[in-house]
């Protein structure tokens, strides 16, 4: 996988776990715990493709 495309990949994972965040707000039930993971999994995410990005 190229670092172009490893990026893109990364940036649309980024988008997902960012609309499924949202998402979950609108639910009664909101899980505080499973939130607060996935902005960690997506803090996580655009640390990686900043780095990936400086690099090329």
């Amino acid at each position: 996988m190229s670092l172009d495309s490893r990026i893109q990949e990364l940036q649309r994972r980024h988008d997902e776990l960012d609309k499924e965040i949202e998402e979950a707000f609108t639910h009664p039930s909101v899980d505080e715990l499973q939130i607060a993971e996935m902005k960690r999994k997506k803090l996580q995410m655009k640390d990686e493709i900043s780095g990936l990005q400086t690099v090329s």
